[in-house]
C-alpha cells in the first residue's frame, strides 16, 4: 500500500482545503511531520484513517471532524489517492454534518456520502481517468478492507505506529498485551471454542444429573407401585456423585417388584374365580324366589278384580239401554247441525251488512249514494270511483317529481355549502403549515441527539454491569474464603499429625524389629540373619512397645487418607483465591454499593435519554404525515372549489322545473292537501262501496241457504220414525258421550274376560296352594355374594394395574439405561477437554488457555521480528525473548515477555529498561508487530509507515542506531514517515511537512532544512 496524495477541506483543525503530496514530499524515503503542539499533526493521520476505513483511531476525535474553523457553507471532505493490490484508487469521504438549508433559514443534516474511484485506460470516453466503482458505504468498505487485509484496529497498530500503546505493551502484564494481540490477530474464535466447550460441559452435565433425577423418579415411582409390602429401594440406587453403572442395581430390584406382582395377580385371580361362581348360584335362588312370589301375587289381584266388576255390572245395563236410543237418533243429528250452522251464517252476515252501509254513510262522498241501493247499484258506483283513481294516476307522479326536486335541492345546497366549508378549512390549514413543519424539526433535532447519548449510555451500562456482577461475586467468594480457611487450617493439622503419629510407629517398628525376628526363631531352624541353628539369646520386646506391620499400614493410610482431604481442600480455597482475584479484577477498586449507585443513576439518565430519543421515530412520522397532508390539502382545496361552480349549476336548472311542475299538481289535486290524498280518498271510498256491495250479496246467499236448512231437518225426523225434529232432539246423545258409553262398555266386558282368562291358568293356582315366599333372605344372600365378588375384582384390577406399571416403569428404566451410557462417556470426554482448553486441567501444564496459547505462538513471532531491529539499535545488546512462565497470583502463563542482555548474559523484565531503551524496545515491538500483521494479513506490502513521537528520550548514539534501522525501513522504495518534536530530527530529515496553527485554523505546508 502506496500513499499518493491526500487532500482535506473543513475537516480537524484545517478550516481551509489543504493538500498533501505524498509521492513528493517521500521520495527520498522518510519525511517528517512536525509542528506545535495542538496545530494538527495527528488530525493528517486521522485524516488517512477516516479516508480508509470512514472512521479515525481516536475515538474520541470522532465526534469532532468537522473543523469549528469552517464557513459553514463548506462541507467537510477527505480524499485520498493511493496504491492497492496494483490497483491506483480515489477515496472520497464526507462525514455527516449540518449545512445550512438551500431554501430558508436554519439548518439541515447532510448525510455521509463515499466514492470510490480508480485510474483506468478508458474511463469511457476513450480516454484515461477516474472510472466511478462505488457510491455504497458497504460496497466501498468491503473493497478496500478486502485488499488490504487489515481491520482498523490493525491498520492504526500496523501504519500508524503508536508509541504510547507499544510502550505500554511492553512493560504491561499478561492480560494488556493480549488485549492488544486480541484486537490485532482475531483470536476471538478460539475463545468461542473455549466457550462452546464450558457450554458443551455444562449442557453435558445438566443431561447426566436430569438423567439421575429421571432414575431417582422412576424407582420412586416403582415403589409407589410396588405398594408397602415390596422390597425398598434402599441401597439399590447409587449416590448422587457416583460414576459407576447407575441403573444395573435399580434393573434388579425393579425385576423383583415384577415377580412379587406376578404372583399376587395369580392369587387375586384365583380368588376371584370362586367369588364369580358364589355370586350365580344366589343370583339363580332369588330369581326363583321371585318369580313365585310374583305368580302368588297376581292370582290375588285376580280375585280381587273379579269381585270388583261383579259389582259394576247393574250400571253397564243401564249405559247400553241409553246408547240404544241414542244410535236411533244419529240420523237427525247432521240435518240439526246443518241447520244451525246456516242460522248463525245469516245472522253474521246480517251484522257485516249494516255495519258495512253505516260505514260507508260516514264516508267522505259516500252521501251522494242512495240510502236503500241494492248491491247492483253499489258495483256501478265502485267502477265510477275506481276510473277516477286511474285518472289520477299522471298527477300524482308529478307529485312525486316535486318532492324529490326539493329534497334534491336540499342536499345540493347542503353539498355545495360543504364544498365552501372544505376550501375554507383547507386555506386555514396551509397558512399553519410552515410552523408546525418548524416545530417538529427542532424536535427530531433534539430525538437524534439524545438517541446518540443513548448508544453512548448503553456501552457504559454493560460495563458497569459486568462490574457491579464482578464485584457481588467478589465480596461472596471473599465470605467463602473466610470460612474455609480455618477449615484448611485444622485439615493441614490433622495430616501433619497423622504424618507425626505414622513416622513415630515406623520409627518404634524399626526399634523392635530384632523382637520381632527372633519371635520367628524355632529350635533347630537356621536363623534367617546369621545362619545358626542355635538361639542362645533371642531379643525380647519391650512392654508397650509393639508395633506390627499391620499397625504401620493402617497408620499409613491414615496419614494419606489425611493428606488427600487436606489436599483437597486446599486446592479448593486456591481455586476460590483465584475466582475472587479476577471478580476482583473486573469489578475495579470501587465497593459493591457505590457501583450498584452508579448504575442506577446511570440507569436513570439512560431512561431519560432514551425517553427523548423514542420520539424520533414518531416526530419522523409526523413530518411525513405532515407533508403528505399538504399535499391532500392542496387537492382538497381545488377539488372543492370546482365542486361548488358545478353545484351551483345543477340548482338553477332544478329551480326551473320545480315551478313548473308546481303549477300542474295543484290543478291536480282540488280541494285536498295533495293528488296523492285525493286518491287516497277517492280509492277509500271505492273499497267501501265495494265492500258494502259484497256484504249485500252475502247476507241474500245465507238467507236461501237457512230456508233450505229447515226443510231438510223436517225430512230427517220423519224419516227416523219420529213424530217431529223435538222428539228426536230428547234422546239425542253428542258424539263425544256415545264414544264415552261404548269405551266404558268395551273395557269392562274386556276386563271381566281378562280375569277369567287368569284365574284358569294352572301355574297361578299351584302357586296359590304354596307357602308364602321370604323374599328378604334371599336378597341378603345375593348382596353378600356381590360383595364379595367386588372386592374380588376390585383386588384382580389392582394386581392387574400394579404389574402393567410394573412393566413400564421396567421399560422406561430399560431405554434410561440405554440412554445414560453414551451420557456419561460425552461428559467425561467434554470434560476433560472444556477443563484443557479453559487452563484449569491439571494435564495442562502451563495452565494456559486455549486463545492464550494461540497468542502466545503470535507473540513468540512478534518477539523473534522485533529482536532482529532491537539487536541492531541496542548495539547487538538487546534480545526479546517469548517467556511461557506462569505469572504471580492468579495471573495466566503464555504472555510474558523477557529482555536478554549480551553485555552481561542474563535474563531480566522489560521493566528494568531505561526511558532510551524502552523506545527503541518499543519501536522494535511495533515493527516487528508490523511484519506479523502484515504476514497474518496475506502479505499486503506495506510501502507507507507513520511513527508517532518517542525520539525525545534517545541520547545521540542511539538515534543515529534508530536511523539506521529506519533506513534499513526505507528498502524496496517504502516510504517512512516520523511524526516528533526532536529538533535533532529536523536536520537529519530533509523532506518535511509543516503544520502552522492560526487563529483562523491550521494550514498544511512542505519544508525543507532552511525552513526549520
Amino acid at each position: 500500500m502506496r500513499l499518493h496524495k491526500l487532500t482535506i477541506t473543513a475537516f480537524g483543525p484545517f478550516a481551509g482545503s489543504e493538500t498533501v503530496d505524498f509521492d513528493a514530499l517521500a521520495a527520498g524515503g522518510l519525511f517528517l511531520l512536525r509542528g506545535a503542539t495542538g496545530a494538527g499533526k495527528s488530525s493528517v493521520l486521522d485524516a488517512v484513517c477516516f479516508a480508509l476505513y470512514g472512521e479515525t483511531p481516536n475515538a474520541r476525535r470522532a465526534n469532532r471532524l468537522r473543523s469549528d474553523h469552517a464557513d459553514p457553507k463548506r462541507l467537510t471532505q477527505v480524499e485520498l489517492e493511493l496504491t492497492l493490490g496494483g490497483r491506483r484508487l480515489q477515496i472520497t469521504r464526507l462525514p455527516e454534518q449540518r449545512r445550512p438549508k438551500k431554501v430558508g433559514t436554519g439548518t439541515t443534516v447532510e448525510r455521509p456520502q463515499t466514492l470510490l474511484r480508480e485510474w483506468a485506460a478508458d474511463a469511457g470516453d476513450g480516454t484515461p481517468g477516474w472510472r466511478p466503482v462505488s457510491k455504497s458505504h458497504q460496497e466501498a468498505g468491503e473493497e478496500i478492507h478486502r485488499l488490504i487485509g487489515m481491520s482498523r484496529e490493525q491498520f492504526c497498530q500496523v501504519v500508524l505506529l503508536p508509541q504510547g500503546d507499544f510502550a505500554k505493551f511492553l512493560k504491561g502484564d499478561s492480560e494488556e498485551r493480549g488485549k492488544l494481540l486480541r484486537r490485532l490477530f482475531d483470536t476471538e474464535r478460539y475463545g468461542l471454542v473455549e466457550s462452546w466447550l464450558a457450554e458443551q460441559r455444562r449442557a453435558q452435565e445438566s443431561a447426566v444429573q436430569a438423567g439421575r433425577r429421571r432414575l431417582r423418579d422412576l424407582a420412586s415411582k416403582a415403589e409407589q407401585a410396588a405398594g408397602p409390602a415390596a422390597e425398598p429401594v434402599g441401597a439399590w440406587v447409587p449416590a448422587e456423585d457416583g460414576d459407576a453403572d447407575l441403573t444395573a442395581g435399580v434393573l434388579g430390584w425393579a425385576a423383583i417388584l415384577r415377580s412379587g406382582a406376578a404372583e399376587q395377580l395369580a392369587v387375586a385371580e384365583a380368588a376371584l374365580a370362586g367369588a364369580e361362581a358364589a355370586q350365580r348360584a344366589a343370583q339363580h335362588e332369588r330369581e326363583a324366589a321371585e318369580e313365585l312370589a310374583g305368580r302368588q301375587r297376581r292370582h290375588r289381584e285376580a280375585l280381587a278384580e273379579a269381585e270388583r266388576l261383579a259389582g259394576f255390572e247393574p250400571a253397564a245395563a243401564r249405559d247400553r239401554q241409553r246408547l240404544a236410543a241414542a244410535q236411533e237418533a244419529v240420523g237427525v243429528e247432521s240435518a240439526l247441525r246443518l241447520r244451525e250452522g246456516a242460522a248463525e251464517a245469516f245472522g253474521r252476515a246480517r251484522e257485516t251488512e249494516q255495519r258495512l252501509r253505516e260505514a260507508l254513510a260516514r264516508a267522505e262522498g259516500g252521501g251522494q249514494l242512495p240510502a236503500g241501493a241494492d248491491a247492483a247499484e253499489l258495483a256501478e258506483a265502485e267502477l265510477r270511483l275506481r276510473a277516477e283513481v286511474v285518472r289520477l294516476e299522471a298527477a300524482r307522479a308529478e307529485e312525486r317529481r316535486c318532492t324529490e326536486l326539493a329534497r334534491e335541492q336540499h342536499a345540493l345546497t347542503q353539498d355545495r355549502r360543504g364544498a365552501e366549508e372544505l376550501a375554507e378549512e383547507a386555506e386555514d390549514w396551509l397558512a399553519e403549515f410552515d410552523g408546525e413543519l418548524g416545530r417538529l424539526e427542532e424536535q427530531q433535532e433534539r430525538a437524534q441527539a439524545a438517541s446518540t447519548r443513548v448508544e453512548q449510555l448503553d456501552g457504559q451500562r454493560v460495563e458497569l454491569t459486568a462490574r457491579l456482577a464482578a464485584a457481588r461475586e467478589r465480596d461472596g467468594l471473599l465470605a467463602e474464603i473466610a470460612a474455609a480457611e480455618p477449615k484448611v487450617a485444622e485439615l493441614r493439622t490433622a495430616a501433619l499429625d497423622a504424618r507425626e503419629f505414622s513416622l513415630d510407629l515406623r520409627d518404634r517398628r524399626l526399634a523392635g524389629m530384632a523382637a520381632e525376628l527372633a519371635e520367628q526363631l524355632r529350635s533347630g531352624e537356621a536363623c534367617r540373619v546369621c545362619g545358626s541353628p542355635e538361639h542362645p539369646a533371642p531379643a525380647e520386646a519391650a512392654e508397650g512397645a509393639r508395633v506390627s506391620a499391620e499397625d504401620e499400614e493402617r497408620a499409613g493410610r491414615a496419614q494419606a487418607a489425611a493428606e488427600r482431604v487436606w489436599g483437597e481442600a486446599d486446592q479448593a480455597l486456591t481455586a476460590l483465591r483465584v475466582r475472587e482475584a479476577t471478580a476482583a479484577g473486573a469489578a475495579g477498586p470501587e465497593s459493591t454499593e457505590v457501583l450498584a449507585r452508579s448504575l442506577a443513576e446511570l440507569e436513570r439518565e439512560h431512561r431519560t435519554a432514551r425517553h427523548e430519543a423514542e420520539a424520533l421515530g414518531r416526530v419522523g412520522q409526523e413530518i411525513a404525515r405532515l407533508s403528505q397532508d399538504r399535499a391532500r390539502r392542496l387537492d382538497e382545496l381545488h377539488e372543492a372549489k370546482e365542486r361548488a361552480a358545478v353545484l351551483t349549476d345543477r340548482l338553477a336548472k332544478l329551480d326551473d322545473e320545480q315551478r313548473e311542475l308546481t303549477a300542474r299538481v295543484a290543478a291536480a289535486r282540488g280541494e285536498a292537501a295533495s293528488v296523492a290524498d285525493r286518491a287516497a280518498s277517492l280509492t277509500g271510498l271505492a273499497e267501501a262501496v265495494a265492500a258494502a256491495a259484497a256484504a249485500a250479496r252475502t247476507a241474500s246467499e245465507a238467507r236461501a241457504r237457512l230456508d233450505g236448512a229447515e226443510e231438510e231437518l223436517g225430512k230427517a225426523a220423519a224419516a227416523a220414525g219420529f213424530p217431529d225434529a223435538g222428539a228426536a232432539l230428547a234422546v239425542l246423545l253428542p258424539r263425544a258421550e256415545r264414544e264415552r258409553l261404548e269405551a266404558r262398555l268395551e273395557r269392562h266386558r274386556a276386563e271381566s274376560a281378562a280375569v277369567r282368562h287368569e284365574l284358569a291358568l294352572p301355574e297361578l293356582a299351584e302357586a296359590a296352594s304354596r307357602p308364602p315366599v321370604d323374599l328378604p333372605a334371599a336378597a341378603v344372600a345375593l348382596d353378600a355374594a356381590t360383595d364379595r365378588l367386588g372386592r374380588a375384582h376390585a383386588a384382580r384390577s389392582a394386581a392387574q394395574e400394579r404389574c402393567a406399571a410394573l412393566a413400564a416403569i421396567g421399560w422406561q428404566l430399560g431405554d434410561l439405561a440405554a440412554e445414560l451410557g453414551p451420557a456419561l462417556e460425552r461428559y467425561g470426554r467434554i470434560n476433560r477437554l472444556a477443563a484443557l482448553a479453559a487452563g484449569t486441567s491439571t494435564e495442562n501444564r502451563l495452565r494456559m488457555r486455549l486463545e492464550s496459547y494461540v497468542l502466545a505462538a503470535r507473540l513468540e513471532q512478534v518477539a523473534a521480528a522485533a529482536s532482529d531491529r532491537l539487536v541492531r539499535m541496542s548495539g547487538g545488546r538487546y534480545t526479546l525473548v517469548h517467556s511461557d512462565d506462569r505469572g504471580t497470583g492468579n495471573k495466566r502463563s503464555g504472555l510474558a515477555l523477557r529482555v536478554v542482555d549480551a553485555w552481561t548474559g542474563t535474563e531480566r523484565d522489560t521493566a528494568t529498561l531505561s526511558g532510551g531503551e524502552s523506545f527503541f524496545a518499543s519501536l522494535s515491538l511495533a515493527l516487528g508487530l508490523a511484519d506479523v500483521v502484515t504476514d497474518e494479513a496475506g502479505g499486503m506490502p506495506l510501502d507507507t509507515l507513520f511513527i508517532d513521537e518517542g525520539f525525545g528520550t534517545l541520547d545521540e548514539q542511539s538515534l543515529e542506531e534508530v536511523m539506521d534501522v529506519l533506513d534499513g525501513l526505507r528498502e524496496r522504495d517504502r516510504a517512512v514517515g516520523i511524526v516528533s518534536h526532536v529538533a535533532d530530527l529536523r536536520s537529519r530529515i530533509p523532506a518535511q511537512l509543516l503544520v502552522r496553527k492560526g487563529r483562523h485554523g491550521s494550514t498544511l505546508a512542505l519544508a525543507g532544512r532552511e525552513d526549520a
